[in-house]
């Protein structure tokens, strides 16, 4: 496996005076929305000329998100398989080849150079079309275990840019490139923001302080686990910014009342992200591939609770790639609402644990993954 430096100093592989055709393809959550819009920002800085169009899935987010960044997009009829219904898995294959087949007239009508899929329901389809038309196939893999679609795109893919070590277990060596996964610049410019954060959140300087974020949505062990706690990050006189998510939000205001402790900031949502990770001492979040990426970027001690509620318990394997290397601590969802308050207080009690995780996630960190994986998608169309 090939591992990529920043990219900042290498001559651009740009085609003439004119832009390459790029279409983008997948989504269905933020995870994956997020990192597509930035290879694609990144290919017009690049190269302003770049023309991209991306592919997603009919009624899923990326719908919204990606017009709204200044994108096109076109929507597949496409879903994943459903774990829970089998009535709902017999539409499935007509849906895949209806896709398969809308995906042939999207590729012929813009006659894209490069193909990049970076995960979601909408990859499957577009990035077969685009193998067996012989467009060249890039794959972003965010997380450190690949997906069964992910692994079969894999076999026909020019490149494979990956997060994570040991990713040949899935790909083919010589394909792979460590990239890192693309970050929200703006989440993790946090130098020199402490004290603006400390007053938007109305916490005190002198005080330490836990920031808890489940995603958008929310993450409801972690609501209840720090519910659950409450009265000892009280009585250990610590600060806690909870970020609660739009479904629970409403719910916990009504169980705190009126009378909330200073200490406690509850809000739905964290509208600047970049201050909510400036004010944290200690950091609890779940183990998304992207959150991951913005955690070794700012470098900050953390506690990571991985859903299990997702595809391959993929989060799961994410958290420990970071534990064996000693950049984070972990606590499973199950044991959480039972020990995640009393690990993150003693956590901030230990100076010396909090150096060695932030020294150690900070190691991991590839803060211009966007970049150096948009100079790969204009190589591969350069080598075809």
């Amino acid at each position: 496996m090939k591992t990529q430096g920043n990219g900042t100093n290498q001559k651009l592989p740009l085609q003439g005076a004119g832009g390459l055709r790029v279409i983008i393809s997948g989504g269905g959550t933020g995870g994956h929305i997020f990192p597509a819009i930035a290879i694609a920002n990144a290919l017009k800085k690049l190269n302003p000329a770049t023309e991209i169009l991306f592919v997603g899935a009919s009624g899923r987010m990326e719908m919204e998100k990606v017009p709204a960044a200044g994108y096109e997009i076109i929507g597949l009829d496409i879903q994943g398989l459903q774990r829970k219904s089998i009535m709902k898995n017999l539409m499935f294959p007509i849906k895949l080849i209806s896709s398969v087949r809308k995906a042939v007239k999207i590729i012929k009508d813009f006659k894209p150079d490069a193909c990049v899929g970076v995960g979601g329901y909408a990859s499957g389809p577009l990035l077969y079309a685009a193998s067996v038309m012989g467009i060249p196939t890039l794959i972003q893999e965010q997380n450190s275990y690949a997906g069964i679609t992910n692994k079969w795109l894999g076999k026909k893919a020019k490149k494979i840019c990956v997060a994570f070590d040991g990713m040949d277990k899935f790909f083919p060596a010589e394909r792979i490139i460590k990239t890192g996964n693309p970050i929200r610049k703006e989440s993790v410019d946090i130098a020199g923001k402490h004290m603006q954060a400390l007053e938007l959140y109305k916490l005190s300087s002198r005080k330490k302080t836990i920031l808890v974020t489940g995603g958008s949505l929310g993450a409801g062990t972690l609501n209840k686990s720090i519910m659950a706690g409450l009265d000892k990050i009280i009585k250990a006189d610590v600060q806690v910014i909870w970020q609660t998510g739009k479904f629970y939000y409403k719910g916990i205001k009504e169980q705190l009342g009126d009378n909330i402790h200073p200490n406690i900031c509850v809000v739905e949502f964290l509208n600047r992200m970049d201050l909510a990770f400036a004010a944290a001492d200690v950091i609890i979040s779940r183990a998304g591939a992207g959150t991951i990426a913005e955690l070794c970027v700012i470098k900050k001690p953390v506690i990571l609770v991985p859903s299990p509620n997702v595809a391959e318990d993929h989060q799961t394997k994410n958290a420990l790639a970071l534990v064996t290397e000693d950049a984070a601590a972990f606590v499973a969802d199950r044991d959480a609402e039972a020990k995640l308050v009393d690990k993150a207080l003693e956590l901030l009690n230990d100076k010396s644990l909090q150096k060695k995780l932030s020294d150690n996630i900070g190691r991991l960190a590839m803060p211009n993954a966007d970049e150096v994986i948009a100079k790969e998608v204009i190589q591969i169309t350069n080598n075809n």
